[in-house]
Parts: structure tokens; sequence; C-alpha cells
């Protein structure tokens, strides 16, 4: 593996080094498509293989599944070249539990599917589903033990709403939240996350940031039927899609580009699945950073201008997730 094949950017203050591009490994618990174990293994090797090094799942994706299968893709890597993030308080049956005894639980329950001796960045899976109060007064004090007993690494806290993030980390103790993962926030119809920054950056909070895409919006195929965005933005993102495609343009290559263009965001996630995948976001984010030629810039910058003009009037526009009071 060449460490060069993609660039590395420094997680907050946690030391850790991700590659700008990373593993989501939501899609190897199979919840977009039925495919072979051999094939979904094969997609993480490749990833490896390719330079990324970091790589997120979660006990709720696939029912249990992803950790599972990650795990055994992990077995044959060198487990000082990855970083495996994974996360507790949502579980299959989109159950909710953030007690202390749960996510204790549940770190050692994810220990075991992914057959590791310690996690390296621990996350409180879409806090806004329940009450902010007990996430910083139960559940980050529990991880942090678990941190001290050198089971954890590192602590994260996720979500959908922004909000939430500086209602956790004006009360949370000092140095207890590492870093963040927001999704759906820094993309083509939505770059509500960059201002943010400045404060994340002034707790010392390292930044990742998930659903590049905004969970299927910006693809050709367009967004899942449940899709919880309101019918104007699915309206216009599906305008721009098409517009981009008639132009001889893959909107989701455009999105991509324009997201890792922010420095300050350590990494990005994509949800991956086959080496095929693999390669063309690996492909596509060396374009974006200058490491290989862009043979089609010229059109792909003047149909990134057009989609932004598409997209201007929705810009920023979401959805409510979780209890009303943390939105």
């Amino acid at each position: 593996m060449s460490e060069h094949n993609l660039p590395r950017r420094k997680l907050g203050s946690t030391g850790l080094q991700p590659s700008v591009l990373s593993f989501g490994a939501s899609p190897l618990g199979n919840i977009f498509g039925d495919l072979s174990e051999e094939v979904r293994i094969a997609a993480v090797h490749e990833a490896f293989k390719l330079g990324m090094n970091y790589f997120d799942t979660s006990p709720f994706y696939g029912d249990h599944k992803s950790e599972l299968v990650l795990g055994k893709a992990l077995t044959t890597l060198p487990r000082d070249q990855i970083i495996v993030a994974t996360k507790v308080g949502r579980f299959p049956g989109n159950v909710f539990d953030f007690s202390a005894e749960r996510v204790t639980r549940s770190v050692l329950e994810s220990l075991e599917r992914l057959q590791l001796s310690y996690i390296d960045v621990i996350q409180t899976h879409d806090i806004e589903f329940g009450s902010l109060d007990q996430v910083v007064t139960e559940t980050l004090p529990a991880l942090q033990k678990l941190k001290e007993q050198g089971l954890v690494r590192h602590i994260g806290i996720t979500g959908l709403p922004l909000k939430i993030y500086r209602t956790v980390l004006d009360r949370a103790a000092p140095g207890s939240v590492d870093l963040i993962l927001s999704y759906c926030h820094h993309c083509l119809n939505d770059k509500t996350l960059d201002a943010l920054i400045p404060y994340l950056q002034s707790k010392g909070v390292g930044i990742i940031n998930a659903s590049i895409l905004s969970m299927g919006q910006l693809t050709k195929q367009g967004p899942p039927d449940w899709h919880p965005a309101p019918t104007q933005l699915k309206e216009a993102t599906r305008k721009a899609a098409q517009h981009a495609e008639r132009r001889g343009v893959d909107i989701s290559k455009l999105a991509i580009m324009d997201a890792l263009q922010n420095r300050h965001i350590a990494t990005h996630l994509v949800g991956l699945a086959t080496p095929e995948q693999v390669r063309e976001n690996v492909a596509t984010a060396r374009q974006a950073l200058g490491l290989d030629p862009r043979p089609d810039q010229a059109l792909e910058d003047a149909v990134l201008a057009e989609v932004k003009e598409i997209l201007e009037p929705v810009q920023g526009m979401t959805w409510p997730s979780g209890r009303p009071e943390n939105n």
C-alpha cells in the first residue's frame, strides 16, 4: 500500500490521521442490496490497498451484519495501520438506549463482532433521538471509563441537527468529546456545517463529514423512497442530477470533488460495498485533490457551477430528526 494514494488529515486533537476519503461500512450490512460476503470483504481489502485507513460502522447497520463482515475483513489487515470506528446508542429494530449499562455492554459486543481488543473511535449514534442531558451526564462518562480501561481510544458524537453539537460540547467536561460526525450538512445542497467549524476547532474537536451525496439525493438514480427530505429539496436535487447527466457528467463525482476541497474536515465517509465502488471513489478523490489529471476538468467545472445554481434556492434546506427539542 502506498501512503500517498490518499492524503491524510489530522482529526482534531486525537493524533489520528485518517485518509481524506474513508470507508463507510453501512452497505456491508447489505442495507442497499444483497451482495456476497466475499465481495464485501474484498471491498475492505481494496480500500486499504488504495490508501483508505478509516473504517466506520455501527451495530445498527444491517442488524450487526456490517460489524461482523468488517470484523472478518480486518483480521488480515495490520491493526496499527487502520482506524476502526463504531457506535453505541442506536440498535437493530431502531431502538435507542444511551444508558451507561447499555452503551458499556454495546462496546463489549462490538469488540467481539469486530474481533478487536480495542476500538479506535467510539461514537454515540444519532443522539438527537435521546435526551442530550443523559448523553452529557451518563453516556459520555460511561465511555470515558471504557477509555480509561483501554477498550476505546477516542470518543465522538453523531447526529443530524447541528444544534446538538453546541448543546453537548458546551456542557460536557473539556476533552471528553474528541470528534463529531455530521452528515448531510457538507454537500452540494447543504453547506451549513461550514459555519460551525470555527466553534468545533475552538473546542479541539475533530470533524468527520458523512453522506457527501445527501443520502442518495446527489446520484443519478436518486434517493431511496424513504428519504426524509422535503419534496422541494428532492425535486431540486433530481433536477440537478438530470442536468448533470444531460451534460455528460455524474453528479456524484461533482459532489465528492466539491466536498473534498474543505481542508478543515478531516475525512469524508462514503458508503462502499464493492471493490469497483472503492476504485471509482478513490480515483475521483485523487482527481479532486489534483493528484491525478482531470481530462474533463473544464466541462466538470462548468457543470458544477450550473448544478450549484440549480440548488441555490434550496441551499441549506434540511428536515427534522429525533426529538423536537433537539432540532
